[in-house]
C-alpha cells in the first residue's frame, strides 16, 4: 500500500498558470465553431471532460452573474448518445444540470436504433459502447448537424493522439487518419461538402491532470461516481468490474465491496472503477500525479481488445 500523499506540501507546488492558456485556446476554438458552422452541437454525457467543455462554453457565450452562475443560453444544443446501459447516477446528474442551465438537450437513444434494426446485438448483455456510432450518425442525419464538439483529449489513447482539433468526417461519418487537414498557426479549414461534418475538440491539448486541476479551480460539479464511494465489484482480468444488472458475476467470481471511484464514465458493461480514497477534486489531483496509465487504459475493457480498437471505432464514426 502506497504511503498517503502530503497534499498540503505537494499541491502548492503545482503551477496553475498554464490553465489560463488552455482555457483561452479552448474558448477560441468554441467561438470558431459557433462562427464557422450553421448547426453545431456539444456532445454531453455528464462525464468530467464534457462537464469541463460545458463550463468553457458557458464562459465563451454566457454572462457570469455575481453569484458565480452563468446566465443565457448556448448557441447550440447539447447532444447525448444514451446506450441504455449508462449509470443511473450520471443520467440523473445530466438531467438536473440541463434543467438548471436551461440549455437544449437532444438525446439519441441506442434502444431506438435497436428497434429500427440498424443495430443488432449478439446477446442481451453485449457491450453497447461500440454501437454508439450508429445512433450518433443517425442523430447527425436527423438534426443536420455539421459540427459536433467533443471532450476527447490526445493523452487518452493512441488513436486520439492522431486527431486534429477540427477533425473532418466524410459523408459516411468516417474518420480517415491520413486525410486530416493541417492546422498551422491556429488556422482551421472548415470547408465541407454536402453530407460531411466535423468533430471539434477544444480540450485536445489538455491532460487528465489539467482537467482535474480545472475542475478543482472552477468548482465544477460532477456525478458522485467520480469520487470515492463503497461499491460492490468483481475482480476480472486485472480490472474491477462494477456489479450491475448488465454485469452480473460469472461462475466462480466472488462479489466484494471496495472503496472506488471512476476515472471515466460510460457504458456500464465496459467501464471499470479504480480503488481510491479520493473524496474531492483536490485529492483526485494528488492521485492523478502518481498515475502511470491514462483513464481509458486503466478502466475501459473495450480498449483492451487490441491496440487498434479505438482507431477502428473512430473510422466507423465513433466520438
Amino acid at each position: 500500500m502506497n504511503a498517503p500523499l502530503d497534499l498540503e506540501r505537494l499541491l502548492p507546488q503545482i503551477d496553475h498558470r498554464h490553465l489560463d492558456a488552455l482555457e483561452e485556446e479552448a474558448i477560441y476554438i468554441l467561438r470558431e465553431v459557433a462562427g464557422g458552422f450553421e448547426r453545431p452541437a456539444l456532445l454531453f454525457s455528464g462525464g468530467k471532460d464534457s462537464c469541463v467543455v460545458l463550463r468553457l462554453a458557458e464562459k465563451a457565450f454566457k454572462q457570469r452573474q455575481a453569484n458565480g452562475a452563468y446566465a443565457g443560453r448556448l448557441p447550440f444544443a447539447l447532444l447525448h448518445v444514451d446506450t441504455g446501459h449508462n449509470f443511473p447516477e450520471v443520467i440523473d446528474f445530466r438531467d438536473a444540470l440541463v434543467k438548471a442551465s436551461g440549455d437544449a438537450l437532444i438525446v439519441a437513444h441506442l434502444d431506438e436504433s435497436i428497434r429500427r434494426g440498424t443495430v443488432r446485438l449478439g446477446h442481451a448483455l453485449e457491450s453497447r459502447n461500440p454501437h454508439q456510432s450508429v445512433a450518433l450518425l443517425e442523430a447527425i442525419e436527423q438534426h443536420r448537424f455539421d459540427c459536433l464538439i467533443g471532450g476527447a483529449r490526445r493523452d487518452e489513447e493512441k488513436a486520439r493522439a492522431k486527431e486534429r482539433i477540427f477533425s473532418h468526417r466524410d459523408h459516411f461519418g468516417q474518420w480517415q487518419p491520413k486525410e486530416q487537414r493541417p492546422e498551422l498557426w491556429s488556422l482551421f479549414n472548415t470547408r465541407l461538402r454536402p453530407g460531411e461534418h466535423f468533430r471539434a475538440f477544444p480540450i485536445s491539448n489538455w491532460t487528465e491532470l489539467d482537467v482535474w486541476l480545472y475542475i478543482a479551480r472552477e468548482s465544477i460539479a460532477l456525478p458522485k461516481l467520480y469520487y470515492s464511494h463503497p461499491r460492490q465489484v468483481l475482480r476480472r482480468k486485472g480490472l474491477l468490474v462494477p456489479l450491475t444488472a448488465v454485469t452480473p458475476p460469472r461462475p466462480g467470481e466472488a462479489v466484494e465491496t471496495a472503496r472506488v471511484r471512476f476515472r471515466t464514465v460510460g457504458d456500464m458493461t465496459c467501464t471499470c472503477p479504480v480503488e481510491s480514497a479520493a473524496a474531492s477534486a483536490t485529492e483526485v489531483v494528488a492521485e492523478t500525479l502518481t498515475a502511470t496509465l491514462s483513464e481509458r487504459g486503466a478502466t475501459r475493457m473495450d480498449d483492451r481488445t487490441s491496440d487498434a480498437s479505438m482507431e477502428r471505432r473512430k473510422k466507423e464514426g465513433y466520438f
